[in-house]
This record gives C-alpha cells, sequence and structure tokens, in this order.
C-alpha cells in the first residue's frame, strides 16, 4: 500500500465531468499526486471553485493544474474566448511590464479559484511558417526578445502564487509535426539549441520557474529517445547546465508521439521528471490503474529505483494547495493589451456596412473548439453587418458594399489563402484581418493583424473597424 501511495503520487490524471468523480476523490484521498482541468471541466468560475474544494476536502495539498494559457488556447473561457490574449500578442506589444501584469492578473483569477499550477508560458518560438501546433502560443521568433516576455510572464504568475510551467522542452517551435499525433524530430543541432530554443528556458529557470513541461521531441545530437524519456534532456541539460530545481511535467503521456504509456511513463521517471501527465483524451480511471500497476511492477522488478519515485513525489508536492491569493483578477488589462497588440497595414475604414467572411479552419488540438470569428463583434458595433462564415468557398460579393475578411493562419491553409486571393482578384474595398501568425502579404489594400485569436483580440479588432467607420448611421 505505502508503494502504491508513493507510485499515485506523481500521477497528473485529467477526468471527465464538471464535478470530480468518486474515483478522483478517492484517489485524492489515497495519495493522488493531482488533476488537471481541461475545458470539458469548465462551466463558470464558482463551479470550478466548487470542483476545486471537493479535491481540496480530501487532501488540502492536492495539486491541481489547469491547461490556461490565455489566447488561443483557455480553459476557464472556453465557452466564449479567452479574455487575455495570448504570448504572441504580448510578445508584439513588447512591453515586459504589461505580460508580467497580464499574467499576475490571471494568476489572481486562478488562485481564486482553487488552481495551483498554470500549465503555461509556452517559452517555445515561432521559427517555422510550418509549425502546425505553436503558432501564436509562443512570444515571437527572436530568442533574447521570447525570453524577456518569458520571465515577465513567470514572474507575474508567481507572484499571485501560482506556480507556472514553463513549456515544451526543449522546444516545439522548429517543428513540422505536431506531438498530439506523431513523434517530431527537430531539425536542431545542440549549438543550435543552445543559441536559440534554450534561451528562453534558462530566462525561466533564472526567474524562479516552479515547473517545467517537457516536450515529445526528438533532437538528434541527444539520441533517438524523445526528451519527455531522455536523461541527457531532462537530468544533464536542464537541472544540470541550466540549473532547474523544480518539478518537471511530462507533456500527455497518451499523445500520438508516446508509443506506450506505462513504457513512457517509466522511462519519464528515469529520465528525471516528477509529474506524469495523462488523461487529455484518456480520462478514466482504467488508465491510471494500468499506469499505477506498471510503476509498481517497474519498482518491484529493479528496472525503477524506488529512490527515484520519493525525489519525484518530493518535487510534485511542491506544487500542492492550498494557494493564498495575492493580487486581483482585472477583467480589463487583457482588453487593453490586446489593443496594443494590432498592428494595422493601409488605411482600413468601412464606408458601409460591411460583408464579413470569417474562414473556418480546423482549431488545434491545444485550442480545441473555442468561438472564433470577428462577424458576431462587428455586427453588433455596426448595425447592418452581414456575417457569413465560409470553410474556403467564395460567398457572393457585391461592389456596394466592403468585406472584411477574417483569417487564422492564411499561410498554412490554402483554401483560406486562396479565398482571400479571390476576393483582392475581384477588387473590391476589401479588408483583411488575420489572427493567426502574420503570413506574406496577400495584396488586400488594408490589413490588420491581431496576433491571436482571443475573444479580446477579436473585440479589439472590430473595434478599430467601428471606429473607422465612415457613414452617417454607423453608431
Amino acid at each position: 500500500m505505502e508503494l502504491r501511495r508513493l507510485v499515485d503520487s506523481v500521477l497528473l490524471p485529467g477526468f471527465l465531468g464538471t464535478t470530480p468523480p468518486d474515483w478522483v476523490l478517492r484517489r485524492v484521498s489515497e495519495g493522488l499526486g493531482g488533476v488537471v482541468l481541461f475545458a470539458r471541466n469548465v462551466v463558470d468560475d464558482s463551479q470550478v471553485a466548487a470542483l476545486t474544494a471537493a479535491l481540496r476536502a480530501e487532501r488540502p495539498d492536492v495539486v491541481v493544474g489547469i491547461d490556461e494559457e490565455g489566447g488561443d488556447v483557455t480553459r476557464l473561457d472556453a465557452a466564449t474566448g479567452s479574455l487575455v490574449p495570448g504570448s504572441l500578442a504580448l510578445g508584439v506589444a513588447d512591453d515586459v511590464a504589461m505580460t508580467s501584469a497580464v499574467a499576475a492578473s490571471l494568476g489572481a483569477r486562478l488562485a481564486e479559484y482553487g488552481v495551483t499550477v498554470d500549465l503555461a508560458p509556452s517559452a517555445d518560438l515561432t521559427l517555422t511558417p510550418d509549425d502546425p501546433i505553436i503558432g501564436v502560443r509562443a512570444f515571437g521568433s527572436d530568442p533574447r526578445r521570447a525570453a524577456a516576455h518569458v520571465a515577465a510572464y513567470v514572474s507575474g504568475m508567481q507572484s499571485a502564487g501560482i506556480a507556472a510551467c514553463a513549456k515544451h522542452f526543449p522546444g516545439h517551435g522548429a517543428s513540422t509535426v505536431d506531438s498530439h499525433h506523431t513523434l517530431p524530430v527537430l531539425p536542431r543541432t545542440e549549438r543550435q539549441l543552445w543559441d536559440t530554443e534554450l534561451v528562453p528556458f534558462r530566462a525561466a529557470v533564472d526567474a524562479g520557474v516552479r515547473s517545467v513541461m517537457s516536450g515529445h521531441l526528438v533532437v538528434p545530437d541527444w539520441g533517438p529517445t524523445p526528451a519527455t524519456m531522455n536523461r541527457h534532456a531532462l537530468t544533464e541539460v536542464l537541472r544540470g547546465q541550466l540549473g532547474f530545481t523544480g518539478a518537471v511535467i511530462t507533456d500527455a503521456l497518451e499523445m500520438g508521439a508516446v508509443a506506450n504509456i506505462a513504457d513512457g511513463a517509466i522511462q519519464a521517471l528515469l529520465a528525471g521528471a516528477d509529474l506524469l501527465c495523462v488523461g487529455g483524451e484518456l480520462a478514466d480511471s482504467d488508465v491510471v490503474d494500468h499506469l499505477a500497476e506498471a510503476l509498481v511492477e517497474a519498482v518491484r522488478s529493479g528496472v525503477l529505483p524506488e529512490e527515484r519515485l520519493v525525489s519525484a513525489a518530493s518535487r510534485a508536492r511542491s506544487l500542492g494547495g492550498p494557494v493564498s491569493p495575492s493580487g486581483s483578477w482585472d477583467p480589463a488589462l487583457g482588453m487593453r493589451a490586446a489593443r496594443r497588440a494590432l498592428r494595422v497595414t493601409g488605411s482600413p475604414a468601412l464606408t458601409a456596412p460591411p460583408l464579413v467572411i470569417d474562414v473556418e479552419v480546423a482549431p488545434t488540438i491545444a485550442a480545441g473548439p473555442v468561438p472564433w470569428g470577428l462577424g458576431p463583434h462587428l455586427a453588433e458595433l455596426l448595425p447592418g453587418t452581414e456575417v457569413v462564415r465560409s470553410s474556403g468557398e467564395l460567398p457572393p460579393v457585391s461592389s456596394d458594399r466592403p468585406v472584411v475578411v477574417v483569417t487564422r493562419d492564411a499561410h498554412r491553409h490554402p483554401e483560406a489563402r486562396d479565398l482571400v486571393l479571390g476576393l483582392v482578384k475581384i477588387g473590391l474595398d476589401l479588408v483583411h484581418v488575420e489572427t493567426g501568425v502574420p503570413g506574406p502579404d496577400l495584396g488586400s489594400a488594408a490589413r490588420i493583424d491581431t496576433h491571436g485569436g482571443s475573444y479580446v483580440s477579436l473585440r479589439a479588432a472590430a473595434e478599430l473597424l467601428a471606429a473607422r467607420a465612415a457613414w452617417e448611421d454607423s453608431r
């Protein structure tokens, strides 16, 4: 029983439902390290507070994690869109004091509702236009500028009492495949990593980040094993060379990049991980039981030293609660930051109620189905606005009204890019609003880059267009 309790203490599973199921409450009372919350567990703030209170009633020091990056990746505001802009928008605004303030405000909200660790920020960089999963989740492509914002975010979040988690070590941004589906091999040497990807992680460590999330990423110079299960990556580089002393949390072990959950968990612990995240997709007691039994057997057979579990459990406990809230949530701060992140090319002005074409593309697995689109915002601000949602088809348009076409990473989605090019070719009064990573100029006379698809980023763009409306009854 003591060995099983020790094994449970390094597990960080997800679960289904907006109240903790009986198996979770029982396992928490018996020593489960903690849980991680996703959008499926959230209705509103008061419900999250009740959920975490139920967990804490079983054991006060339970770890409660949430994947709340803000921007396109939100769990608290998955029903409406995030009230804070994401990392790229903050990086473009390039005010480290504001980045710290946004993180501190979000941290205060998380602390008030019983969370103890936020799986943010992304310390990744945007290093290739073909990157399918990081994009606007990174602070940018310049290592040192991004590093300054990573450090500011960590300091702000932790000033509210919430442990920050820099991810996805050693950096996902150079990959052209998504580790949710398959195992990425980074086209980087170790020297390149030290000059580029590891710069923001060093800044996070120097800022005192309390946890780091490992990525399922192969660095050829480190051998064929992904970083999550690679002792050189976690013990020699992250701990030995970067000097990190906090808790290492794995990315979800059921992701496609991990061939076998149980084997991956054992290898991750041997490599130096402390908390095993599982249950983003596989969220039930059978999965947790199977994983725990495999770890117990690994100890009994001598494959996994018990002292490694003891060390991991100690670091895992450092992320537990309860947290005493510090500071306060400022819902207006996110809108101010989103406005500062807008970048305008040309002179977007509306001479009549526009036709808004929201070009829908599938969200990333990390973001999930969060509301997106400029049309509803502009229709509210400018009566007479017509809104069309398109998956790439060119809707009927007329030369007697302006068109606002809205895309997300148009450079990665040929159907979206071709739709914009088609509208440009017609020669309309056209404004292109890009809500993802800015790609090439597609020829529109006017363009707005929001650098994210959060509620506040979309609202900021709509406000800008409404303010430039130039017909008499636009108010």
